[in-house]
């Protein structure tokens, strides 16, 4: 059966941050994308995610992909329907949760969005990119256009959603499908040791770390994480 592909955006993101890396798929497979700019949680961004693939055929080979946040709605959706999802990647993300300092962080980000929203997009940027990709203007415009056709709004609902995430690190270290750990080498947003330590997590965890890419991977290394995907998928079916 043709294989399902859903792929889950990050904060900030429209459903245009998997575009580069859907140029690079093999067309026979059946890619959606989720939409969450618009729930108040993530268990609600997981609802809606999961909407898009309830009603599979039995026997449809499904991977899900979470990138950055959208990384956080996967964990969500495989502890609601861990049983349904034959292979999960994460993408610069983590598993781990919220603490103080993480807390505080996230409430100097609200309070830059609400202060300057322009300003905070400005910074973002390039804390996000690897420093060599500081002066591609596809890149930097590309996630200028992006940020700002989500908003402030959507990005300060988005950022509380996050802090009032679960904890389901247990249900992890339970999960036996094939599982994919991506991280930029340079990515300052969720740190690589994140990423050992969510592949560290899960039993059989494939880790790859992918050069020349900060926390934007799918916009950094489309091709690359494209066939890493592609890998998966063949491993899911």
């Amino acid at each position: 059966m043709t294989p399902v592909l859903l792929l889950i955006p990050g904060m900030f993101n429209t459903g245009a941050i998997w575009d580069p890396v859907r140029a690079h798929l093999d067309p026979a497979v059946d890619v959606r994308v989720a939409n969450v700019l618009t729930q108040p949680s993530i268990s609600a961004m997981a609802d809606d995610a999961w909407a898009q693939v309830a009603n599979l055929p039995p026997g449809t080979p499904l991977i899900v992909a979470g990138y950055s946040m959208g990384g956080y709605v996967l964990i969500e959706l495989l502890a609601r329907h861990a049983r349904r999802v034959d292979a999960a990647a994460f993408v610069d993300t983590s598993a781990q949760i919220e603490t103080p300092d993480s807390m505080a962080a996230r409430e100097k980000t609200i309070a830059a969005l609400e202060r300057s929203f322009e300003r905070a997009v400005s910074a973002v940027i390039p804390f996000s990119l690897h420093p060599d990709h500081h002066t591609r203007s596809d890149l930097v415009e590309g996630m200028r256009t992006m940020m700002h056709a989500v908003g402030a709004e959507a990005a300060i609902r988005q950022t509380r959603a996050i802090m009032a995430r679960a904890d389901h690190r247990a249900m992890l270290a339970q999960l036996h499908i094939p599982t994919l750990v991506v991280c930029g080498a340079q990515d300052k947003v969720t740190p690589p040791a994140l990423s050992d330590d969510l592949a560290a997590l899960v039993p059989g965890a494939e880790r790859l770390t992918l050069a020349q890419a900060g926390h934007q991977v799918p916009l950094e290394q489309p091709q690359a994480l494209a066939a890493a995907l592609m890998q998966l998928i063949t491993r899911a079916r």
